[in-house]
């Protein structure tokens, strides 16, 4: 179905959130799960990715006005700049005069799947502008193949499913591509219990992603030890928060085992100042950390007891701390705003 510019859907949001992935990055690749299957433990996260669509006014000089970091003006799709924007407009068969604008809660290119949280996010709203309404397994496919086929980014599948699903979840990635999910229902407060222990610090830095990964891609037949190590943290998380075993220690060592196995996969991963504050931490008392995402930049995630957290953050002071709590929602739309 392609709308004409004569219909008006009205005004459509909708709201993705970010994510952290705590063990099992780097086995989402194809490079990896095409050999082995991966696995991945992650978790959607209270910080969102706001995306708007409208039909524009076709008063305006141009015919479609894309708002992000910068403001395209332009007048065909092949045009835009942002490439998830053109290739989701593309992909959907949208047909000027459009409008989309997207805000979100934290920077991009920090290591929370930003990125893919706004190809789910903007697929959703514009299959609803569309006037269809589609799973969290089509808006996560749709958004992968954008990404992974059509851009060429050297990325894995876990940022597009944990955007689409939402939730705590544990991601198989099967040899021929399929991704099953398995959402973490956790009893007794669990979920509770290891988010009271999270700290996350802003670096202060912003990266781009693509340099470590190309690195990561070509370096995995040669890694494939230590990401078979990796795959195997996140089945042992899955394990200790299913059956009861979670402690704040135990997970801790896990992510630390984790960190220092994804340090070793790419030359761009940690960088001397992130080494630093790393250890500091560790020294007042965290249990375990990692820097999320591709690595240089972006949020350092510490599990630390509650008794250690106020010396954990004394020692990073320099570093703005962000409150972070479990989401449970994957892409949603938000009220709708319809013309009367």
């Amino acid at each position: 179905m392609v709308r004409s510019a004569s219909d008006d859907p009205g005004l459509i949001m909708t709201r993705t959130p970010l994510r952290v992935s705590l063990a099992g990055g780097g086995t989402d690749l194809a490079q990896f799960y095409e050999r082995e299957p991966g696995a991945v433990f992650s978790t959607a996260i209270n910080k969102y990715i706001y995306v708007t669509v409208k039909r524009h006014g076709t008063v305006f000089n141009e015919s479609i006005r894309v708002n992000y970091s910068k403001s395209e003006t332009v007048q065909q799709i092949d045009e835009i700049k942002n490439d998830i924007a053109r290739e989701c407009l593309r992909f959907l068969e949208i047909e000027p005069p459009i409008y989309v604008s997207t805000v979100a809660d934290l920077p991009a290119s920090t290591g929370l799947g930003g990125s893919s949280s706004f190809a789910v996010g903007l697929l959703n709203a514009l299959h609803a502008f569309r006037g269809e309404r589609v799973s969290a397994g089509q808006l996560a496919e749709e958004a992968s193949y954008i990404e992974i086929e059509v851009l060429k980014q050297p990325i894995g599948k876990q940022d597009q499913y944990a955007a689409a699903f939402g939730g705590l979840n544990f991601f198989s990635f099967e040899r021929d591509g399929v991704v099953k999910v398995e959402p973490q229902r956790l009893n007794n407060g669990t979920l509770r219990a290891l988010f009271q222990s999270v700290i996350m610090f802003w670096t202060g830095h912003q990266r781009d992603s693509s340099s470590a990964l190309v690195e990561q891609k070509a370096n995995t037949p040669a890694k494939m030890d230590s990401l078979l190590r990796m795959r195997e943290h996140a089945v042992q998380l899955k394990k200790m928060t299913s059956d009861g075993s979670f402690d704040v220690e135990s997970i801790g060592k896990v992510i630390d085992d984790g960190w220092h196995l994804k340090r070793s996969l790419s030359s761009g991963i940690s960088t001397g100042r992130i080494d630093e504050w790393y250890r500091r931490a560790m020294e007042a008392g965290a249990e375990g950390g990692k820097l999320c995402g591709a690595g240089g930049g972006g949020f350092l995630l510490f599990i630390v007891k509650s008794e250690r957290q106020a010396a954990v953050c004394e020692a990073l002071q320099e570093l703005k701390r962000v409150p972070v709590a479990p989401e449970a929602q994957g892409s949603q739309m938000c009220s709708p705003f319809v013309h009367s």
